[in-house]
């Protein structure tokens, strides 16, 4: 089998559209106030109701997606990305703007589930490190892209342009895909879908240390990373803030690349991404003793990138058919969602009340739990 990567990187180029469907508004939040003035506190629910989706409906989409077949949920949700960001264009009053958002949620799922999945399938075996941590990458890339040329296109030309290009955006990859998505590998039994087996199947996922595996870890790295780049910055020194806060991100990108991959072809996704919990929990201590240091935040941003591009990885390896692999994807969104939603006001309330030893001791816990969840998933699937 040889790996389609014109194909692969089609599927990424997708995923950054998913990843900008968090990204396009988080850039632009400070501007928002202008647009709805009398929104008060319901204008955070903007950025935070696509995550609110993930978490209540992201096992859902995992079964929906291997009900409706992936090359169709693919396209579709391509396709209402398109149509959702063609509307928000319009800049309609704050409740119709609302809804958008609870319904970019749902393509922003069928994405993040049927993207990976179909990334999976479509990799020869020796491929699937670097395909697969290419796809972990989708996020940091995304909102670098955003902050780099999204915001200017905002401020220079207007906020209806940003999501007009968006929409522009997804479109294209609908096109696109539609023609390229032709022939797939057998995509395996659909599974039932009813209120009653979606219940079932979560407790049939959360049981399951294969299944599972890959969420339980999203879990403790997404409420820590998003938190920490957050929360971080007022402890940096003010010469090196911007720096460092810029090399973060790209510096976990880069080390999932070039490091990740390179250990993956040598051992087991799950084996990275124990690594990966251990050097950040060893960085934290670091960060803890001297408060602030540049390097050990790059260093805590490349052990986390370990995290980012494994934990795919770990879904394919543990997971043999199409329909577990969405499964467990769609654990994973779930368990992102619930990651990102906690870990900055979780974090931000503690260093409200304790001042800064809150970072790494939060962090640490988080980084220390993710890597004993790893470990004991990992004896009872010996058993």
């Amino acid at each position: 089998m040889k790996t389609p990567y014109g194909l692969i990187f089609a599927l990424w180029g997708a995923g950054l559209g998913a990843a900008a469907q968090y990204g396009k508004v988080s850039v632009i939040f400070d501007l928002l106030p202008k647009i709805y003035p009398d929104a008060g506190a319901a204008l955070g629910f903007i950025v935070s109701l696509v995550g609110f989706v993930g978490i209540l409906l992201g096992v859902v989409a995992g079964l929906m997606v291997a009900r409706i077949r992936y090359r169709r949920a693919m396209l579709a949700a391509l396709w209402l990305g398109a149509g959702v960001s063609a509307l928000q264009a319009l800049l309609p009053p704050l409740p119709w703007m609302l809804a958008l958002r609870g319904i970019e949620g749902i393509s922003h799922l069928g994405l993040v589930v049927a993207a990976p999945t179909l990334i999976a399938q479509l990799s020869a075996p020796a491929d699937r490190g670097f395909t697969l941590t290419l796809w972990g990458s989708f996020f940091g890339v995304a909102f670098a892209i955003l902050t780099w040329f999204g915001r200017p296109l905002a401020t220079g030309v207007g906020i209806p342009a940003l999501f007009a290009a968006h929409a522009a955006y997804m479109a294209f990859f609908a096109l696109y895909l539609s023609a390229r998505l032709r022939r797939l590998p057998p995509e395996g039994e659909m599974p039932a879908v009813s209120w009653r087996q979606i219940l079932r199947d979560h407790g049939t996922i959360y049981r399951s240390p294969r299944i599972s595996a890959a969420a339980a870890g999203w879990l403790f790295y997404t409420f820590s990373f998003v938190s920490i780049l957050t929360v971080l910055p007022p402890y940096l020194p003010v010469q090196m803030r911007g720096l460092v806060m810029g090399a973060m991100p790209l510096t976990s990108i880069a080390v999932s690349m070039t490091l990740g991959v390179a250990l993956l072809r040598r051992m087991p996704a799950v084996r990275v991404v124990e690594l990966g919990f251990a050097g950040s929990f060893v960085c934290v201590l670091w960060l803890w003793i001297v408060p602030g240091t540049p390097v050990a935040c790059l260093m805590l941003a490349g052990a986390m990138g370990l995290i980012q591009g494994a934990s795919f990885a770990v879904v394919p390896q543990l997971n043999d058919t199409a329909s577990d692999q969405a499964k467990a994807n769609g654990a994973l969104a779930q368990m992102g969602n619930l990651g990102n939603t906690l870990g900055t006001p979780v974090m931000a309330a503690a260093l409200t009340g304790v001042g800064y030893v809150a970072l790494p001791l939060l962090a640490g816990i988080a980084f220390l739990a993710g890597l004993a969840v790893h470990l004991w998933l990992g004896v009872l699937r010996s058993r």
